[in-house]
């Protein structure tokens, strides 16, 4: 048969079904269904939408190339598996509102499929909540952290 592109024949049928899985890839589903399976065992929050955790330090992260800046993160080690992770500080001066030891609860930045955001290169999740209580109610001066 000239033309004829696949293998074909009694005994084509491993080569037919590596052929079709190779192909598989170019769908976009596909490889986003594969690909996130790999993604969730290297994930710290373990496909979670938030997560708690400790306070170890603050850390200024210098910003990417256009911009030039400090941006104030700090260094959060999660209680449901003990990973360390960065976390972003929202708001100018929201940083005053978290010391060392404090809990905070951290969630993903809402970078393109779960990665950095804007200008901060390797920071992918932002602090919500300091001590139980909102970061933004501490920043408009709403509520006052509670003393652990």
């Amino acid at each position: 048969m000239p033309g004829k592109k696949g293998p074909n024949g009694l005994y084509a049928a491993r080569r037919l079904e590596e052929k079709r899985q190779k192909f598989r890839w170019y769908q976009r589903e596909y490889k986003w269904r594969m690909l996130r399976k790999l993604g969730l065992r290297t994930d710290p929050l373990e496909g979670a939408p938030m997560a708690r955790g400790i306070v170890l330090e603050k850390v200024g992260v210098e910003s990417r190339k256009p911009n030039s800046a400090l941006r104030k993160c700090v260094r959060v080690q999660l209680v449901k598996n003990g990973k360390v992770v960065t976390a972003f500080v929202p708001w100018d001066g929201g940083v005053n509102y978290i010391d060392e030891h404090d809990e905070v609860i951290i969630e993903g930045i809402g970078g393109t499929l779960g990665g950095a955001m804007g200008d901060i290169p390797g920071v992918k999740y932002r602090v919500v909540m300091v001590n139980g209580v909102s970061l933004k109610a501490l920043w408009l001066g709403k509520k006052q952290k509670p003393v652990r």
